[in-house]
């Protein structure tokens, strides 16, 4: 027979090993799948194979695959552990494919399906991962999950950074990025074997959960969680790119990611630790405002200070609005909130695929991004006052 605190102890490894598998999963679907070409795109600029726009037509691609594969997962009727591992070895062997072809269409066909892949692991992961942990009374690991990304894109961009010095060809750092995700994926497999069905009544008292299907809530979130994906993603698309042209032989620049990386990793487990009882949605104003204040700084003042301040300031906010949102979705929609999610993933999708056509024949025409930067600081503002609107409204209405 187990011993007591054998038992008690047991919930707790539970909780612990779901947040980090899927924590896994996140680091392996964004951090690389998604991710990983922003490190790697000052390599395939210098060899030749693309220039800026065709660089923003790939992003923008991926980010079209994003939005396809956020809206499929309100019709996908599969357990969502099978789709996290579908998800997981999809990415896996499109990663692969990116270093063994060298065709435009091909590499832009790929990067679709990346991103197709890429939402399905992200919506069905969060979903799986944040119902384990209000079963198991640990909300506050939820930061464990969307800190993945943040450590895909630590470890992405360090070897792109290395590779970058070592003048380690695109095609080899694609492959071995696509190695180090198949290692990443067999060791959380197992834990995706099947789907555990809900425990409701401990589940959404644990997780703070109080469905209230008001259209106006679900529509403000969606739509306002547009402008969270259109005002990052040009700094994460082009911030090596951008911090190159500023600080031309400069060591810094391949360091900027990196450290947006790590502050994200930060930004997860704080925000995860923060009172269930505090509105989502005001948290988010608040992250959104962070995010703008950390593209402002790059473009008043682009010195290595200046981009590595405000890479920590748009890294920080950058998956804890995630988590705000995706919390925001299972208070509104409870068990049924993996619609909502995809939705909500399907409009910031949406702004991630207008921000780099955009921001890259601006760049072209002026020599510069400052004036898409800008432009994303002005909807992240616009963002953070709708929130802010909404959170005050639910505030009276309670």
């Amino acid at each position: 027979m187990a011993s007591p605190a054998r038992t008690s102890s047991l919930p707790a490894h539970n909780a612990r090993h779901a947040a980090l598998a899927c924590a896994v999963v996140l680091a392996v679907a964004l951090g690389v799948g998604r991710f990983a070409f922003t490190p790697l795109l000052p390599l395939m600029l210098k060899s030749g194979s693309l220039d800026i726009r065709h660089g923003g037509w790939l992003a923008s691609a991926n980010y079209a695959g994003y939005l396809i594969g956020a809206l499929s997962c309100a019709a996908i009727r599969l357990d969502h552990a099978r789709m996290v591992r579908l998800a997981l070895a999809s990415t896996i062997v499109l990663t692969l494919a990116m270093g063994l072809v060298h065709v435009f269409w091909l590499w832009a066909a790929i990067r679709f399906a990346a991103g197709v892949v890429s939402a399905w692991a992200f919506v069905f992961a969060s979903q799986w991962g944040l119902r384990r942990l209000a079963e198991l009374d640990a909300n506050g690991l939820g930061g464990v999950i969307y800190a993945g990304p943040g450590v895909g894109i630590v470890a992405t961009g360090l070897l792109g950074a290395a590779a970058a010095a070592l003048a380690v060809p695109a095609p080899m750092v694609w492959i071995g990025f696509a190695v180090c995700s198949g290692i990443a994926g067999a060791l959380v497999w197992k834990a995706f074997a099947r789907d555990a069905a809900p425990t409701h009544g401990r589940a959404r008292h644990a997780a703070n959960v109080r469905p209230a299907p008001a259209r106006i809530d679900s529509t403000g979130l969606v739509s306002l969680y547009s402008l969270a994906g259109f005002g990052y993603i040009i700094t994460a698309t082009f911030l090596p790119v951008i911090a190159r042209q500023a600080l031309p032989g400069s060591p810094w620049p391949d360091l900027f990611w990196p450290a947006f990386g790590l502050a994200l990793i930060v930004g997860a487990l704080v925000a995860a630790r923060l009172p269930l009882s505090w509105d989502n949605r005001l948290l988010s104003a608040a992250c959104y405002l962070i995010q703008a204040a950390g593209i402002c700084l790059g473009i008043v003042f682009p010195t290595a200070l200046g981009f590595g301040v405000g890479s920590l300031l748009v890294g920080l906010p950058f998956t804890a609005i995630t988590l705000f949102a995706m919390r925001e979705a299972r208070r509104l929609r409870g068990e049924a909130a993996a619609g909502l999610m995809g939705y909500a993933t399907a409009a910031y999708g949406l702004g991630q695929i207008v921000g780099p056509l955009v921001a890259a024949p601006i760049a072209e025409h002026t020599g510069s991004f400052s004036i898409a930067l800008w432009i994303a600081v002005a909807a992240l503002g616009l963002g953070a006052v709708g929130l802010a609107c909404l959170g005050m409204r639910g505030a009276t209405n309670r």
